[in-house]
């Protein structure tokens, strides 16, 4: 067998330049091991709840990560053979099967950040010194997998080794949250927390829209049937995903289109999209008024409200009939934000007590919408470079489109925002090089003192994120 060696170089993404990399070092070795606040993603409480063992490289590394198979899609292989499951959950491919397929087609990713990131997985996680590829497929699915098989490699034994002080996982109205109260009543100290994200009953667009909201009623005793109702249901769910530890709402609607309409011009809207066959103007205008909706609550009890538009989810209707969400069919498009939020921002945004963390997938926003808002509201932050844009370069193009209009104060460090839990300690890695090769380059342009940079560098990878999302 013809085997490659994995080496991770220590000066990996730091800048070329040897003078400003040697700031970067200096910089980097001062932040990499502190602890990893994880503030927002969608990784599984369960995990944590009942610390079993993973059962295999397959389903934990490959199955979950969207990134993986949207890039071998594109290429031919289809979603059964990595072993995705259909969309009722049953899945029938053989997991080894699925690896060597992965394994084959890894070659894929040279040059994206889920190479880097499972690269740093092999190597610091697992300990494997040979590439991915068709000849080491077996190698690494028995070495992972056997693994994964002991004590060592549980989720909390992970949890605990991967420095993790605090997770946020996402979860819907609808949820029991049976598995958080589950880590609540155990011995482990592990902080796992909730984030309530409400668009199955937000959204009249979404699937199932009327029987969630018939379920929010049962679940609530309120009567969903009246805008007064739908609103107070929110507000106790929302007092109970706080109870069980949520500092943060989330919001991925399709645009960040906001609207501020009298009572009963917005109790009328209720009445016509509650059915679940919604116009698309009204069920646009209705998304739109609850992001108001939800601000306001947000001045009451606190929780941090997250934006994240401009995604044209399930783009793909063929693979989303067949596999339903969140399977790599989505894309970025065009998001205007100055308009959009100006209702929202004309009621809440001079409002100190609120904070309302933005994202975008449309890069174009940084400089001309998203960092002069951000600069001026003292309800805004900026959240980090998101999803597509979650890369070596897309975070320097975030730092230099944003940071002279809203410096860095008006950002919210990293978040990692994944499904994939053995990624996150590569990706804050990732993250921590970035911002200070950023940070070494205003150093050398005498733009900062080396003292600022410092300061700066753990804001970035620490301060900043506990901070804006009140942990």
């Amino acid at each position: 067998m013809t085997t490659r060696p994995l080496h991770l170089h220590p000066d990996r993404l730091l800048p070329a330049n040897a003078t400003v990399r040697t700031i970067a070092r200096g910089l980097y070795d001062s932040v990499r091991d502190l602890p990893i606040v994880s503030p927002h993603g969608h990784t599984d409480p369960r995990w944590w709840a009942r610390n079993d063992c993973f059962a295999n490289a397959t389903d934990l590394l490959l199955v979950p990560d969207h990134y993986l198979f949207r890039m071998l899609y594109s290429q031919g292989v289809r979603l059964e053979e990595l072993g995705v499951p259909d969309a009722t959950g049953r899945s029938s491919a053989d997991p080894r099967t699925a690896w060597r397929t992965f394994a084959e087609n890894y070659h894929l990713f040279r040059g994206t950040p889920s190479r880097i990131w499972l690269d740093w997985v092999f190597a610091e996680t697992f300990g494997i010194d040979v590439r991915l590829d068709g000849e080491t497929a077996d190698f690494y699915f028995e070495t992972i997998t056997a693994k994964l098989a002991t004590d060592a490699f549980r989720p909390r034994a992970l949890f605990d080794r991967f420095g993790i002080e605090v997770i946020a996982t996402t979860e819907g109205p609808l949820d029991t949250l049976e598995h958080h109260a589950a880590i609540r009543d155990s011995e482990w100290t592990g902080r796992v927390i909730t984030a309530y994200r409400p668009d199955a009953v937000v959204d009249p667009e979404f699937e199932g829209f009327a029987d969630n909201l018939g379920a929010l009623s049962d679940l609530t005793g309120e009567d969903c049937g009246t805008w007064r109702g739908y609103l107070d249901a929110h507000r106790q769910r929302r007092a109970f995903f706080k109870k069980m530890g949520a500092t943060s709402s989330d919001h991925g609607h399709p645009t960040p289109r906001t609207a501020d309409l009298p009572d009963t011009d917005a109790a009328a809207l209720f009445d016509r999209v509650k059915g679940g066959d919604a116009s698309s103007a009204d069920a646009e205008l209705f998304r739109a008024q609850m992001l108001t909706e939800m601000a306001g609550m947000s001045r009451d009890d606190g929780l941090v409200m997250q934006i994240h538009p401009g995604s044209f989810r399930n783009h793909n209707r063929q693979l989303f009939d067949r596999f339903g969400r969140d399977k790599g069919a989505d894309i970025p498009v065009q998001t205007e934000y100055v308009d959009a939020l100006r209702p929202l921002l004309s009621r809440h945004g001079n409002a100190r007590d609120l904070s309302i963390i933005l994202f975008t997938l449309d890069e174009t926003a940084y400089s001309r919408e998203l960092a002069p808002l951000a600069g001026h509201y003292p309800c805004l932050k900026l959240g980090p470079a998101w999803w597509f844009h979650d890369s070596p370069e897309g975070m320097r193009r975030f730092r230099r489109r944003t940071t002279e209009t809203a410096g860095f104060y008006n950002t919210v460090g990293f978040n990692d925002d994944t499904r994939a839990f053995l990624s996150i300690p590569a990706r804050h890695d990732l993250a921590r090089r970035i911002d200070c090769g950023f940070l070494a380059e205003l150093v050398v342009e005498h733009r900062l003192e080396e003292w600022e940079a410092a300061e700066l560098a753990r804001g970035l990878a620490y301060d900043f994120a506990k901070t804006a999302y009140r942990l």
